[in-house]
Protein backbone atom coordinates (compact mmCIF):
# COMPACT_ATOMS: atom_id res chain seq x y z
CA UNK A 1 0.00 0.00 0.00
CA UNK A 2 1.40 3.39 -1.01
CA UNK A 3 1.74 6.26 1.44
CA UNK A 4 -1.09 8.11 -0.26
CA UNK A 5 -3.43 5.10 -0.23
CA UNK A 6 -2.63 4.49 3.43
CA UNK A 7 -3.41 8.11 4.22
CA UNK A 8 -6.71 7.94 2.39
CA UNK A 9 -7.64 4.75 4.25
CA UNK A 10 -6.77 6.25 7.63
CA UNK A 11 -8.75 9.42 6.99
CA UNK A 12 -11.77 7.52 5.66
CA UNK A 13 -11.73 5.31 8.75
CA UNK A 14 -11.59 8.38 10.99
CA UNK A 15 -14.58 9.93 9.25
CA UNK A 16 -16.48 6.62 9.28
CA UNK A 17 -15.88 6.32 13.02
CA UNK A 18 -16.97 9.93 13.52
CA UNK A 19 -20.25 9.16 11.73
CA UNK A 20 -21.03 5.73 13.19
CA UNK A 21 -19.74 5.84 16.78
CA UNK A 22 -22.03 8.67 18.03
CA UNK A 23 -25.07 6.47 17.42
CA UNK A 24 -23.78 4.29 20.26
CA UNK A 25 -22.69 7.06 22.62
CA UNK A 26 -24.87 7.59 25.69
CA UNK A 27 -23.79 11.24 26.07
CA UNK A 28 -25.97 13.85 24.35
CA UNK A 29 -23.09 16.32 24.63
CA UNK A 30 -20.81 14.28 22.37
CA UNK A 31 -23.67 13.64 19.97
CA UNK A 32 -24.27 17.37 19.62
CA UNK A 33 -20.53 17.99 19.22
CA UNK A 34 -20.18 15.54 16.33
CA UNK A 35 -23.36 16.97 14.77
CA UNK A 36 -21.68 20.38 14.92
CA UNK A 37 -18.50 18.95 13.38
CA UNK A 38 -20.37 17.44 10.42
CA UNK A 39 -22.24 20.68 9.73
CA UNK A 40 -19.05 22.76 9.81
CA UNK A 41 -17.32 20.10 7.71
CA UNK A 42 -20.00 20.52 5.04
CA UNK A 43 -19.34 24.27 5.16
CA UNK A 44 -15.57 23.72 5.00
CA UNK A 45 -15.54 21.41 1.97
CA UNK A 46 -17.64 23.96 0.11
CA UNK A 47 -15.32 26.77 1.18
CA UNK A 48 -12.29 24.75 0.09
CA UNK A 49 -13.63 24.54 -3.46
CA UNK A 50 -13.05 28.28 -3.65
CA UNK A 51 -9.97 28.52 -1.44
CA UNK A 52 -8.03 25.29 -1.84
CA UNK A 53 -9.04 24.22 -5.36
CA UNK A 54 -9.57 27.51 -7.20
CA UNK A 55 -7.08 29.57 -5.18
CA UNK A 56 -9.33 32.44 -4.02
CA UNK A 57 -9.19 33.60 -0.40
CA UNK A 58 -12.71 34.62 0.59
CA UNK A 59 -13.76 36.30 3.82
CA UNK A 60 -17.34 36.55 2.63
CA UNK A 61 -18.52 33.03 3.32
CA UNK A 62 -20.01 34.01 6.66
CA UNK A 63 -22.64 35.96 4.71
CA UNK A 64 -23.55 32.86 2.69
CA UNK A 65 -23.57 30.68 5.81
CA UNK A 66 -25.79 33.01 7.84
CA UNK A 67 -28.13 33.79 4.96
CA UNK A 68 -28.85 30.08 4.53
CA UNK A 69 -29.79 29.85 8.20
CA UNK A 70 -32.05 32.90 8.03
CA UNK A 71 -33.71 31.66 4.84
CA UNK A 72 -34.75 28.38 6.45
CA UNK A 73 -35.82 30.10 9.67
CA UNK A 74 -37.96 32.80 8.08
CA UNK A 75 -39.60 30.45 5.58
CA UNK A 76 -40.54 27.90 8.27
CA UNK A 77 -41.61 30.31 11.02
CA UNK A 78 -43.22 33.08 8.97
CA UNK A 79 -44.52 31.23 5.92
CA UNK A 80 -44.99 27.67 7.28
CA UNK A 81 -42.81 26.21 4.54
CA UNK A 82 -41.64 22.62 5.16
CA UNK A 83 -38.09 21.81 6.21
CA UNK A 84 -36.93 20.16 2.97
CA UNK A 85 -38.22 23.00 0.73
CA UNK A 86 -36.66 25.41 3.22
CA UNK A 87 -33.34 23.57 3.03
CA UNK A 88 -33.41 23.68 -0.77
CA UNK A 89 -34.27 27.38 -0.61
CA UNK A 90 -31.31 27.92 1.75
CA UNK A 91 -29.01 26.28 -0.81
CA UNK A 92 -30.45 28.39 -3.63
CA UNK A 93 -30.24 31.59 -1.58
CA UNK A 94 -26.61 30.87 -0.71
CA UNK A 95 -25.84 30.22 -4.37
CA UNK A 96 -27.65 33.36 -5.57
CA UNK A 97 -25.97 35.54 -2.96
CA UNK A 98 -22.60 34.04 -3.92
CA UNK A 99 -23.36 34.89 -7.55
CA UNK A 100 -24.18 38.47 -6.57
CA UNK A 101 -21.07 38.84 -4.41
CA UNK A 102 -19.01 37.33 -7.20
CA UNK A 103 -20.22 39.95 -9.69
CA UNK A 104 -18.45 42.59 -7.59
CA UNK A 105 -15.62 40.70 -5.89
CA UNK A 106 -14.36 38.79 -8.93
CA UNK A 107 -13.48 42.05 -10.67
CA UNK A 108 -10.32 41.99 -8.54
CA UNK A 109 -8.03 39.23 -7.30
CA UNK A 110 -5.62 38.32 -4.53
CA UNK A 111 -5.68 40.44 -1.39
CA UNK A 112 -8.16 42.87 -2.95
CA UNK A 113 -10.61 40.01 -3.53
CA UNK A 114 -10.28 38.93 0.13
CA UNK A 115 -10.85 42.48 1.40
CA UNK A 116 -13.81 43.10 -0.89
CA UNK A 117 -15.54 39.87 0.16
CA UNK A 118 -14.90 40.86 3.79
CA UNK A 119 -16.50 44.27 3.24
CA UNK A 120 -19.53 42.82 1.47
CA UNK A 121 -20.04 40.21 4.20
CA UNK A 122 -19.83 42.84 6.95
CA UNK A 123 -22.49 44.84 5.10
CA UNK A 124 -24.75 41.79 5.41
CA UNK A 125 -23.93 41.53 9.12
CA UNK A 126 -24.84 45.20 9.70
CA UNK A 127 -28.07 44.84 7.75
CA UNK A 128 -29.11 41.78 9.76
CA UNK A 129 -28.15 43.44 13.05
CA UNK A 130 -29.89 46.78 12.45
CA UNK A 131 -31.67 47.62 9.23
CA UNK A 132 -33.48 44.28 8.87
CA UNK A 133 -34.21 43.87 12.59
CA UNK A 134 -37.91 43.21 11.96
CA UNK A 135 -37.01 40.21 9.80
CA UNK A 136 -33.89 38.91 11.57
CA UNK A 137 -34.60 39.76 15.20
CA UNK A 138 -31.56 42.02 15.30
CA UNK A 139 -28.81 41.18 17.77
CA UNK A 140 -31.33 39.17 19.81
CA UNK A 141 -31.69 36.70 16.95
CA UNK A 142 -34.60 34.33 16.39
CA UNK A 143 -35.25 31.45 18.81
CA UNK A 144 -37.31 28.34 18.12
CA UNK A 145 -35.89 27.40 14.72
CA UNK A 146 -37.76 24.19 13.79
CA UNK A 147 -36.39 20.80 12.84
CA UNK A 148 -37.67 18.48 10.09
CA UNK A 149 -41.10 16.88 10.27
CA UNK A 150 -40.60 13.92 7.94
CA UNK A 151 -41.73 10.30 7.71
CA UNK A 152 -43.21 10.40 11.19
CA UNK A 153 -39.71 10.60 12.72
CA UNK A 154 -39.17 12.75 15.81
CA UNK A 155 -36.19 14.85 14.75
CA UNK A 156 -36.37 16.77 18.01
CA UNK A 157 -34.72 13.67 19.38
CA UNK A 158 -31.03 14.55 18.92
CA UNK A 159 -30.01 11.09 17.75
CA UNK A 160 -32.59 11.15 14.95
CA UNK A 161 -31.56 14.64 13.84
CA UNK A 162 -27.94 13.51 13.90
CA UNK A 163 -28.89 10.75 11.45
CA UNK A 164 -30.47 13.38 9.19
CA UNK A 165 -27.29 15.47 9.31
CA UNK A 166 -25.21 12.39 8.44
CA UNK A 167 -27.34 11.75 5.34
CA UNK A 168 -27.05 15.37 4.14
CA UNK A 169 -23.31 15.39 4.87
CA UNK A 170 -22.66 12.18 2.93
CA UNK A 171 -24.68 13.45 -0.05
CA UNK A 172 -22.70 16.70 0.00
CA UNK A 173 -19.40 14.84 0.31
CA UNK A 174 -20.24 12.54 -2.61
CA UNK A 175 -21.28 15.44 -4.84
CA UNK A 176 -18.11 17.36 -4.01
CA UNK A 177 -15.94 14.30 -4.71
CA UNK A 178 -17.57 13.96 -8.14
CA UNK A 179 -17.15 17.68 -8.88
CA UNK A 180 -13.49 17.70 -7.94
CA UNK A 181 -12.76 14.61 -10.05
CA UNK A 182 -14.71 15.98 -13.05
CA UNK A 183 -13.34 18.11 -15.91
CA UNK A 184 -14.81 21.09 -14.03
CA UNK A 185 -12.65 20.32 -10.99
CA UNK A 186 -9.55 19.86 -13.14
CA UNK A 187 -10.25 23.19 -14.85
CA UNK A 188 -10.49 24.92 -11.46
CA UNK A 189 -7.10 23.51 -10.47
CA UNK A 190 -5.67 24.75 -13.77
CA UNK A 191 -6.96 28.23 -12.94
CA UNK A 192 -5.34 28.04 -9.51
CA UNK A 193 -2.01 26.87 -10.93
CA UNK A 194 -1.76 29.58 -13.59
CA UNK A 195 -4.81 31.60 -14.58
CA UNK A 196 -3.02 33.27 -17.50
CA UNK A 197 -2.02 29.95 -19.04
CA UNK A 198 -5.50 28.56 -18.37
CA UNK A 199 -7.01 31.47 -20.29
CA UNK A 200 -4.57 30.88 -23.15
CA UNK A 201 -5.71 27.25 -23.27
CA UNK A 202 -9.27 28.41 -23.81
CA UNK A 203 -10.73 28.28 -20.29
CA UNK A 204 -13.13 31.04 -19.29
CA UNK A 205 -11.36 31.89 -16.05
CA UNK A 206 -13.98 34.34 -14.80
CA UNK A 207 -16.85 31.90 -15.42
CA UNK A 208 -14.99 29.08 -13.67
CA UNK A 209 -14.30 31.23 -10.61
CA UNK A 210 -17.89 32.42 -10.56
CA UNK A 211 -19.18 28.85 -10.81
CA UNK A 212 -16.94 27.69 -7.96
CA UNK A 213 -18.19 30.57 -5.82
CA UNK A 214 -21.82 29.67 -6.56
CA UNK A 215 -21.37 25.98 -5.71
CA UNK A 216 -19.55 26.97 -2.54
CA UNK A 217 -22.42 29.31 -1.66
CA UNK A 218 -24.93 26.48 -1.95
CA UNK A 219 -22.90 24.36 0.48
CA UNK A 220 -22.63 27.28 2.91
CA UNK A 221 -26.38 27.89 2.73
CA UNK A 222 -27.23 24.27 3.53
CA UNK A 223 -24.71 24.18 6.39
CA UNK A 224 -26.10 27.41 7.87
CA UNK A 225 -29.65 26.06 7.74
CA UNK A 226 -28.64 22.81 9.45
CA UNK A 227 -26.78 24.70 12.18
CA UNK A 228 -29.73 27.01 12.91
CA UNK A 229 -31.99 23.98 13.24
CA UNK A 230 -29.48 22.11 15.42
CA UNK A 231 -29.18 25.04 17.83
CA UNK A 232 -32.91 26.00 17.66
CA UNK A 233 -31.61 29.54 17.25
CA UNK A 234 -30.02 31.95 14.80
CA UNK A 235 -28.39 35.36 15.24
CA UNK A 236 -26.34 37.79 13.12
CA UNK A 237 -23.20 36.28 14.66
CA UNK A 238 -23.38 33.65 11.91
CA UNK A 239 -22.84 36.49 9.44
CA UNK A 240 -19.86 37.98 11.27
CA UNK A 241 -16.41 37.97 9.62
CA UNK A 242 -15.08 35.78 12.45
CA UNK A 243 -17.17 32.92 11.07
CA UNK A 244 -15.24 33.19 7.80
CA UNK A 245 -12.03 33.28 9.82
CA UNK A 246 -12.98 30.10 11.65
CA UNK A 247 -13.68 28.12 8.48
CA UNK A 248 -10.41 29.40 7.00
CA UNK A 249 -8.47 28.19 10.05
CA UNK A 250 -10.23 24.82 9.94
CA UNK A 251 -9.43 24.36 6.26
CA UNK A 252 -5.76 25.32 6.52
CA UNK A 253 -5.34 23.24 9.68
CA UNK A 254 -6.71 20.14 7.97
CA UNK A 255 -5.08 20.69 4.59
CA UNK A 256 -6.45 22.96 1.89
CA UNK A 257 -6.90 21.56 -1.58
CA UNK A 258 -7.83 18.13 -0.26
CA UNK A 259 -11.30 16.69 0.08
CA UNK A 260 -10.89 15.14 3.50
CA UNK A 261 -8.40 17.62 4.97
CA UNK A 262 -10.97 20.32 5.83
CA UNK A 263 -13.11 17.69 7.55
CA UNK A 264 -10.20 16.67 9.76
CA UNK A 265 -9.41 20.32 10.40
CA UNK A 266 -12.97 20.96 11.56
CA UNK A 267 -12.85 17.92 13.86
CA UNK A 268 -9.54 18.96 15.45
CA UNK A 269 -10.64 22.60 15.78
CA UNK A 270 -13.96 21.76 17.46
CA UNK A 271 -12.46 19.13 19.77
CA UNK A 272 -9.71 21.53 20.87
CA UNK A 273 -12.28 24.28 21.33
CA UNK A 274 -14.46 22.00 23.45
CA UNK A 275 -11.62 20.90 25.72
CA UNK A 276 -9.76 24.22 25.96
CA UNK A 277 -12.93 26.18 26.77
CA UNK A 278 -13.35 23.98 29.83
CA UNK A 279 -9.91 25.02 31.08
CA UNK A 280 -9.61 28.72 30.26
CA UNK A 281 -11.59 31.66 28.92
CA UNK A 282 -8.61 32.47 26.68
CA UNK A 283 -9.09 29.32 24.63
CA UNK A 284 -9.31 31.24 21.34
CA UNK A 285 -5.83 32.68 21.87
CA UNK A 286 -4.44 29.21 22.54
CA UNK A 287 -6.15 27.96 19.37
CA UNK A 288 -4.47 30.80 17.51
CA UNK A 289 -1.05 29.73 18.76
CA UNK A 290 -1.77 26.12 17.76
CA UNK A 291 -2.79 27.34 14.30
CA UNK A 292 0.44 29.36 13.95
CA UNK A 293 2.60 26.37 14.87
CA UNK A 294 0.56 24.12 12.56
CA UNK A 295 1.11 26.46 9.59
CA UNK A 296 4.85 26.50 10.32
CA UNK A 297 5.43 22.78 10.91
CA UNK A 298 2.50 21.29 8.96
CA UNK A 299 2.73 23.24 5.71
CA UNK A 300 0.15 20.99 4.04
CA UNK A 301 -2.03 20.59 7.11
CA UNK A 302 -2.96 17.39 8.90
CA UNK A 303 -3.60 15.72 5.56
CA UNK A 304 0.03 16.47 4.64
CA UNK A 305 1.11 13.88 7.19
CA UNK A 306 -0.20 11.23 4.82
CA UNK A 307 0.72 12.60 1.42
CA UNK A 308 2.75 15.37 -0.15
CA UNK A 309 1.97 18.46 -2.13
CA UNK A 310 1.98 16.63 -5.44
CA UNK A 311 -0.59 14.14 -4.18
CA UNK A 312 -2.77 16.96 -2.98
CA UNK A 313 -2.96 18.57 -6.39
CA UNK A 314 -3.31 15.31 -8.26
CA UNK A 315 -7.02 14.99 -8.74
CA UNK A 316 -7.92 16.74 -5.53
CA UNK A 317 -9.62 13.65 -4.17
CA UNK A 318 -7.30 12.75 -1.34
Amino acid sequence: MTRRAMGQTVMVLIIAAMIIVPFFLPSEQWLNLVSLILIWALFAIGFDLVFGVTGMLSFGHAALFGTGGYTLTVLMLSYQIGFLPGLIAAALTGALLAFGLGLFALRVSGLFFALLTLALAQMMYILASNKLRALTGGLDGIPGVPRPDLFGIDFYENRNYYGFIVVVFLIGLAIMALLRASPFGRALRAVQANDTRAAQLGYNVHALRQSAFVVSGAYAGVAGALLASLMFYISPQMLHWSTSGDVLIMTVLGGKGTLLGPILGVAVFELLKEELSRVTQYWYGILGLIFIFATIFLRNGIAGLFHGQDDRDDGGSS
